[in-house]
């Protein structure tokens, strides 16, 4: 199952960035991952609790990768050849004052079909309430 969303963003690259990153902030504009607790390094635990569809979940995976400015990714722990995801925030500046940014999650294995009808319908919409609130979050930035 692949949930990826792209969207121009009418704000500067680094602001974007700086609200994808601002993890304490998430609670403010988030309604998907309404708490987040991270570093931006390879390894760290990204600790998070995730409104999926009536469910408040805790979870935490890891940072797979950050390349500052560009690209953040992390991972939950693989379930042998069972369940794998990851999920990934794209930006790229288009503009001096314009960025477009990528929302992708994959989730993959053995049993990813069973989740994916289980879960399929909140993720998405999780995801896609994340993306367009990151939009008017960071909007709303330059706009004050």
């Amino acid at each position: 199952m692949k949930i990826e969303f792209i969207r121009e963003i009418e704000a500067p690259k680094d602001v974007v960035w700086n609200v994808i990153t601002d993890f304490s902030a998430y609670s403010e504009w988030n309604p998907f991952v309404t708490a987040c607790s991270a570093e931006l390094t390879a390894g760290a635990p990204i600790a998070m609790t995730v409104q999926l569809g009536n469910r408040v979940r805790d979870q935490v995976e890891f940072v797979s990768e950050v390349v500052v400015g560009e690209r953040f990714e992390y991972r939950m722990k693989p379930v042998g050849p069972l369940l794998f995801s990851y999920r990934q925030h794209d930006i790229a500046a288009i503009g001096e004052a314009r960025t477009l940014y990528r929302s992708t999650f994959v989730l993959k294995g053995l049993i990813s079909p069973l989740v994916g009808l289980a879960l399929g319908a909140a993720l998405r919409d999780g995801f896609q309430g994340m993306t367009e609130s990151l939009v008017s979050r960071a909007e709303i930035l330059v706009a004050s």
